[in-house]
């Protein structure tokens, strides 16, 4: 399966209040573009991780009647992050459940239910983790996990994903 980082060419029409209007507007814009997008959802293409950079020239702004804004048609290169199904990540668990665990990679949550675990895992309700008989492995909160992504479910405004662990090398990773 692909990996999920990507490099790609995205656009944003930026709204910009005519007190920006000055010689380094393109840097304001720049800034703007990264307060905007950085940190967010991207539909199809995933999260934006970093604006890489503008792609210039930027085209002029196009006055909006109504507010007095100038709507720029910004062009700009980021790194995204899009998970795939079948894909292995190395996540974080971050909550614990009788029905499975929930575990984070960056900015993805993962549920592993307990249906996608070993057999011989079991959930221990005073110790809030899911441990194997030998009570070697432990998936608590904030243990390292190893899953592969089976289920993902894409919206407009964010991923929502499904694991397992239940194959070779995935699992619990030793501390």
């Amino acid at each position: 399966p692909a990996m999920g980082f990507f490099y790609v060419t995205l656009e944003k029409r930026l709204r910009m209040h005519p007190r920006f209007f000055k010689a380094d507007i393109s840097e304001t814009l720049s800034n703007r573009l990264v307060l905007e997008v950085e940190s967010t959802f991207a539909g199809r293409h995933g999260y934006i991780i970093s604006v890489i950079k503008l792609i210039t020239p930027i085209p002029k702004g196009v006055l909006d009647e109504n507010t007095g804004f100038a709507v720029f048609p910004v062009q700009y290169e980021a790194l995204v992050f899009r998970p795939f199904r079948g894909e292995v990540l190395d996540a974080t668990v971050t909550r614990v459940t009788a029905h499975g665990f929930f575990a984070e990679a960056g900015p993805l949550t993962i549920f592993v239910s307990h249906h996608q675990m070993p057999p011989d895992m079991e959930y221990e309700p005073q110790g809030e983790c899911w441990t194997t008989m030998d009570q070697e492995d432990k998936a608590v909160r904030g243990a390292a996990v190893r899953l592969r992504i089976i289920g993902l479910k894409i919206d407009a405004s964010e991923v929502s994903a499904t694991g397992s662990i239940r194959e070779d090398y995935l699992g619990v990773m030793s501390q």
